[in-house]
């Protein structure tokens, strides 16, 4: 410092007077190079005027919660006030979410009927918040769907695990948790595969385009089994079958058909039908995959 300045630093007593700051946090700011001193000639720390305004910002920083790290990024310069805030918001949210997700949990134990708590405790125990249902939902697609290009994937993800509403209820939380159960038992991830692709699945070489087919077919389908029409042949269905049997260079014919109903094998599985159910009860519409492809099955049983 020159003369001059050393004139105009100003003691950490009057800095705290001035911002209202206690002498011990602007000691702390001070050891965590939040703030910068000089020593005075007597060995006590020194200011420079400007260290008010940073000490003033720095309060109000971290009256909003901001922790010192986001904070020092503001002094830099290397982040702006309102990208920290924005990071923070988010880190929030996620809080929040965790916490609305716990309190459903915990209701959902607390309603229980008393016979059934100890099966409902083990089964939410699993579930500790939201993202183990989504990596489970993926870990259980990804092999049955892998030929789909990501996107398409995560679409199909995001339709069958939307978000969570903002106030999760007891009961969204519970099928979650059931849901998750069935997707990491292997025997109901063997059934699915079967059902979805049916037979000779080693005789499909395209299996993206069969993939992309049967979606194709769903998303026709898809308009009549929301409008509750009952299960018909029509176009849905010759366009299901198309794909099976363009997938494995055959014919749309009696045989075919009769062939596609029956080596499914695993489509009266009632845990199939629970997952579907399931699914249902969480996406908050009736239109899942399952509803669509069991409609499809109905209608192909009146052609056969």
């Amino acid at each position: 410092m020159t003369e001059d300045t050393l004139h105009a630093a100003v003691s950490i007593g009057e800095l705290a007077r001035r911002t209202g700051v206690p002498v011990r946090t602007i000691r702390f700011y001070c050891d965590s190079g939040v703030l910068e001193s000089r020593r005075s000639g007597g060995g006590h720390r020194v200011f420079d005027p400007a260290a008010a305004d940073r000490l003033l910002l720095v309060r109000r920083l971290r009256a909003m919660g901001l922790p010192l790290a986001a904070i020092m990024r503001v002094l830099d310069g290397s982040e702006s006030i309102s990208e920290v805030a924005a990071a923070e918001r988010a880190a929030l949210d996620a809080e929040l979410e965790a916490l609305r997700w716990r309190r459903a949990t915990l209701l959902a134990i607390e309603s229980a009927p008393p016979e059934e708590r100890a099966r409902r405790l083990e089964l939410l125990a699993r579930v500790h918040d939201r993202s183990v249902v989504i990596d489970s939902v993926v870990a259980f697609w990804r092999p049955i769907l892998g030929p789909l290009p990501q996107e398409e994937f995560d679409s199909f993800i995001d339709m069958n695990v939307p978000p969570m509403p903002s106030e999760p209820g007891p009961a969204q939380v519970v099928a979650c948790a059931e849901l998750t159960a069935l997707t990491t038992d292997p025997q109901v991830k063997t059934a699915m595969k079967q059902q979805i692709w049916r037979s000779d699945r080693d005789r499909i070489s395209d299996r993206l385009q069969f993939v992309t087919s049967v979606a194709g077919a769903f998303e026709v389908a898809a308009p009549v089994v929301a409008a509750h029409e009952s299960p018909h042949p029509g176009a849905e269905l010759d366009q299901y079958v198309h794909a099976h049997a363009a997938a494995r260079c055959e014919r749309d014919t009696p045989r075919f058909r009769r062939a596609l109903l029956t080596t499914g094998g695993t489509d009266t599985d009632p845990r199939l039908h629970r997952f579907w159910r399931l699914t249902a009860d969480i996406t908050g519409t009736e239109t899942t995959v399952g509803a669509v492809h069991y409609w499809l099955l109905d209608a192909l049983r009146q052609t056969v």
